[in-house]
């Protein structure tokens, strides 16, 4: 069963700051994979309980210029915020300088602000803007960039979730990157409590790994809209990350 998240209801956004805060699975597929004359449809038919019942949408919003790609802009999520009032619209920063961002995608109806940690001159700035904004704080971290950089971050309150890349940032359908799963494993042992989020080839192959090393919550593309069968994808997706979750639970009792 999907998790319950509401736009419209700020009891029911991730919160960093909450050490009690319950792990639940959490699919956000990408709408950089979908149909991008049919955007709202591939949506609605993903958020169904016949299309999977997503947690959230993913928006990829690339600048070509912190990547060298397009995707996507605020005019997107207002759109989509139109028809899809209560839907989390998890939204990721793909962009240099996010802080210039945060009112743009607060007033367009962005649920999360995902920006990237190597992007930010004063990462602890954005995330209290985007707190201050009323969204969900999230951090990105590139393949190469170590988990411990965002210690401090985490430790003081400030980071909702946290995002890892699992491919180069800017591109759909690129091979998965196994050595990225060890930042997910060093997050989970140490913020038991942390939304973490693996995004880039997530497919009903590479799902035990992530899930394995502690990702909650997913970014997958291709798995869901190129397949013939979503809500099975998803289903199978879901009960990864939903056993890892019980494994992990079970050896701390």
């Amino acid at each position: 069963m999907a998790a319950k998240f509401n736009h419209q209801d700020r009891s029911t956004y991730p919160n960093g700051r909450n050490k009690k805060q319950a792990i639940v699975p959490i699919i956000s597929p990408s709408l950089m994979v979908a149909d991008q004359t049919k955007l709202l449809q591939e949506s609605l038919d993903v958020l169904s309980e016949n299309g999977g019942s997503a947690d959230w949408i993913h928006v990829d919003i690339v600048d070509g210029h912190f990547a060298p790609n397009f995707s996507f802009c605020p005019a997107t999520v207002a759109d989509l915020r139109k028809h899809l009032p209560n839907t989390f619209l998890d939204c990721h920063l793909v962009v240099t300088d996010p802080i210039r961002w945060v009112d743009t995608f607060a007033r367009a109806g962005a649920s999360t602000f995902v920006f990237h940690y190597e992007a930010a001159e004063h990462p602890v700035a954005v995330c209290r803007k985007v707190r201050e904004a009323g969204m969900v704080t999230g951090i990105a971290l590139c393949p190469e960039t170590p988990a411990e950089v965002l210690f401090p971050l985490i430790d003081a309150g400030e980071v909702d979730m946290v995002l890892v890349m699992c491919v180069r940032i800017g591109f759909a359908g690129q091979t998965f990157k196994p050595e990225t799963v060890k930042k997910m494993r060093v997050l989970r042992q140490r913020y038991p409590y942390l939304i973490i989020q693996a995004d880039g080839s997530i497919t009903l192959e590479t799902i035990d790994f992530v899930a394995g090393a502690g990702a909650n919550a997913i970014v997958p593309g291709r798995a869901v809209f190129k397949t013939n069968d979503r809500k099975n994808s998803m289903q199978k997706l879901r009960g990864s990350i939903q056993k890892h979750i019980a494994m992990r639970a079970a050896s701390h009792l």
